[in-house]
C-alpha cells in the first residue's frame, strides 16, 4: 500500500456528538480519522514518527482544512499516539484495506 508522511493533528472535544461527512456521528472514544481523498471505510495505520507508537484508525470524515497537515484523528486515537498535550506530531499513514 502507498504510505504518505506529513503532519497529524486531532479533533477537539467540541465536536463530539456532530456529524461526520459521512453521516455518522462523531465520538471522541472511536478510532476515527478525517482525511482529504480516501474513501470513507478504510482503515488507516498511523504511525507517531516521533515516538514510534501506531494506531488503526477508519476514515469517517473529510479534513483537515489546514493543508500543512494530512490527516486529523481523533482524541482516543491521538491518546494513543501520544498527541495530547503537543497538539500535532509527524506521521507516516497506510491504508490497510
Amino acid at each position: 500500500m502507498l504510505a504518505s508522511e506529513g503532519r497529524a493533528s486531532y479533533y477537539s472535544q467540541r465536536f463530539h456528538g456532530k456529524r461526520t461527512a459521512s453521516g455518522e456521528r462523531f465520538s471522541v472514544q472511536d478510532f476515527t480519522a478525517a482525511h482529504r481523498t480516501l474513501p470513507f471505510g478504510t482503515t488507516v495505520r498511523v504511525t507517531n514518527l516521533d515516538n514510534g507508537r501506531e494506531v488503526i484508525v477508519r476514515i469517517n470524515d473529510r479534513g483537515p482544512y489546514l493543508r500543512s497537515r494530512i490527516i486529523d484523528v481523533s482524541p482516543a486515537a491521538a491518546r494513543e499516539l501520544g498527541l495530547l498535550g503537543r497538539g500535532t506530531a509527524s506521521v507516516r499513514i497506510v491504508a490497510v484495506n
